[in-house]
């Protein structure tokens, strides 16, 4: 089941909210070299390069179907190309990134590496989803261990490689981080009902699940997860607080 740009939009306003604080974070200077890794659709990263005139933006990603849709907003400063976060090479002025890493594992190493593509003087900018404990991921986990998922999945279930502020504030220090901000914060989102909780998920944390089950099962499984989030939120509208971790550090130089 690849990535579906429409079905990401749905929730676009939401989805938007954490990329705003984020983007205050940067060190604003003029003629920059950016990278957006996990660009997506492309109007987030279209909004990055509208913020940073003069700068030149790449934004990156695995999805074809996302960069179809990203290349309606290219222009001269702002281009998109194919390309994974896990081997991207090349120095920058802002190596940034809204709402990706956590489909990588091993952010211990992962961190010192995204700091080590950031040119001295340069800044590393990141937003990462952290509410893997909330019962809408909790659901999805679940769901995968019945059967017959769970032999169709072979046994997959994934695991969340997020870490926690403290760990993440350590691994900008260790990597020679300066000028340090790390925070959490919950994005409280108003939905219709449990069904709209449904299908913010199919936006995102469904994909891989979806993408590794026979379409014949597509259907049971979403029906299975549905009815556990109408059980934990039978009424309308119901409350989603979206857990989110932002981190920015600065690279020592010039």
């Amino acid at each position: 089941m690849p990535w579906n740009p429409d079905r990401y939009h749905q929730f676009k306003s939401e989805r938007a909210a954490p990329f705003e604080d984020l983007l205050r974070l940067i060190e604003r200077r003029a003629s920059l070299s950016v990278v957006d890794l996990g660009c997506g659709p492309g109007e987030l990263t279209r909004r990055l390069a509208d913020e940073l005139p003069e700068s030149d933006v790449l934004g990156i990603d695995t999805s074809g179907e996302m960069l179809e849709r990203a290349a309606c907003d290219a222009r001269p400063g702002l281009r998109f190309e194919l390309g994974d976060i896990a081997t991207v090479q090349g120095q920058w002025d802002l190596v940034f990134s809204h709402a990706a890493i956590q489909w990588l594992d091993d952010h211990v190493t992962l961190v010192p590496r995204l700091m080590s593509l950031v040119r001295p003087g340069g800044q590393l900018a990141v937003q990462v989803p952290s509410n893997q404990r909330h019962p809408a991921l909790v659901y999805i986990r679940d769901t995968a261990r019945e059967e017959p998922f769970a032999t169709a999945l072979g046994g997959y279930n994934r695991d969340f490689p997020v870490l926690t502020v403290d760990r993440y504030a350590d691994l900008l220090y260790e990597s020679g981080g300066t000028r340090l901000t790390v925070f959490e914060k919950v994005y409280p989102h108003v939905l219709q009902d449990a069904d709209a909780l449904a299908d913010w998920s199919l936006g995102t944390a469904l994909v891989p699940y979806l993408e590794r089950l026979p379409p014949e099962l597509h259907e049971a499984f979403l029906n299975s997860y549905r009815e556990k989030l109408r059980a934990r939120w039978p009424g309308s509208p119901i409350f989603y607080g979206f857990r989110r971790i932002l981190f920015a550090a600065t690279v020592p130089g010039r």
